[in-house]
């Protein structure tokens, strides 16, 4: 039987796999972006499929980056570390106070715009060039969350 240590390291193991992917896309899409603004509809239209495949690549990792925190990680680093949470809206709270995220309403935002971005991607292409920029924008902050949780997790679990 494994304990909730054991479960959060091989939690923590795939949320690094995930990380490192991530950033290896970041730089990749930096580097494509640096050459040309690809992210308008006149650009994005002439790209070739492996550039597009990256960004698909990226915004895959990004959602499930976010997803797998806010569903696997964030409950179990409550719960280890003596907080009791029975709802999401209680542990977000909780990770709020703890500055793991800047903000409940920055998190929110993010979730749903990249939401809109699955949903809405190829129809409206020029919004959905915005919240890809969004989501690229805002590597940072996911970067920032994934490394507040490394430096929660040294602080309760050693």
């Amino acid at each position: 039987m494994f304990n909730k240590k054991d479960i959060l390291t091989k939690r923590l193991e795939k949320l690094d796999a995930h990380y490192s992917a991530i950033k290896e896309y970041k730089e990749l899409i930096d580097g494509m972006l640096q050459e040309k603004n690809i992210l308008t509809v006149e650009n994005f239209n002439f790209i070739q499929a492996q550039e597009r495949a990256l960004f698909d690549a990226y915004l895959k990792r990004f959602t499930s980056i976010q997803d797998f925190l806010g569903s696997k990680i964030f409950p179990l680093l409550l719960e280890i570390s003596g907080i009791s949470t029975s709802k999401m809206t209680e542990v977000l709270d909780y990770i709020e106070k703890e500055e793991i995220i800047d903000s409940l309403e920055h998190w929110i935002e993010i979730r749903e715009i990249r939401n809109e971005l699955e949903h809405d991607y190829p129809d409206e292409l020029q919004e959905a060039l915005d919240d890809l920029k969004y989501c690229i924008d805002n590597f940072e902050t996911l970067q920032s969350y994934y490394l507040n949780v490394k430096n929660f997790v040294k602080r309760f679990t050693l």
